[in-house]
């Protein structure tokens, strides 16, 4: 996320007529957002760091396990394929026992890899962007007041998402991106390819 600060002021709304900005802006740094979401249940959580580390990610997954679900036996993360979001950031960030520990509980599961898309998160990011992130957002604290706003908001309203692509769509949409898996061989044809071997 961009932060952009305003190098005027803005003309403020009146009665008949909008908040005025000026095309020009000052850049104040970038910024990244974790989100999760509860695909079973009406709830996110965005996460603001300063950089988007594998450090940052271990931490983002110590609090899901230690904070959000720690009665949880197992947490089913579903993400993209980003080099940061693997397990070993983890050990990156944690001595081995600590990361070992989170691990245990922690079921990690990598969208194809032109198909990020078929995250659920996506859609919630979408929205974040367009209800919150659509306008200048100029420091880092006033990105993590307006996001916790937003997501305060967003679970008191229990939003969920309305996820409505089926296996069915996948394999179709898919089969156009990757190669087709070939069938498994028949016995005869096992028999008849070791034969050829020797």
């Amino acid at each position: 996320v961009q932060l952009i600060g305003e190098t005027r002021q803005p003309i403020p709304a009146k009665p008949g007529r909008i908040e005025r900005y000026d095309y020009e802006y000052r850049r104040n740094g970038t910024a990244n957002l974790f989100v999760l979401i509860d695909v079973n249940r009406p709830w996110r959580k965005v996460k603001v760091t300063e950089r988007r580390t594998a450090k940052d990610f271990a931490e983002c997954m110590r609090e899901l396990v230690d904070v959000h679900y720690p009665k949880a036996e197992r947490i089913r993360v579903v993400l993209d394929n980003l080099s940061t979001h693997k397990a070993g950031a983890l050990y990156q960030a944690f001595p081995p026992d600590e990361a070992r520990r989170l691990l245990r509980r922690l079921e990690f599961h990598h969208t194809p890899k032109h198909a990020s898309w078929l995250n659920m998160v996506e859609i919630e990011i979408g929205v974040l962007s367009q209800q919150c992130l659509d306008r200048r957002i100029d420091s880092h604290a006033r990105l993590v007041r307006e996001t916790a706003a937003w997501e305060k908001r967003r679970n008191a309203e229990r939003a969920r998402i309305n996820w409505m692509f089926t296996t069915e769509k996948a394999r179709a949409k898919l089969g156009r991106a990757y190669p087709k898996v070939p069938a498994k061989p028949t016995k005869k044809q096992r028999v008849k390819t070791s034969v050829q071997r020797y």
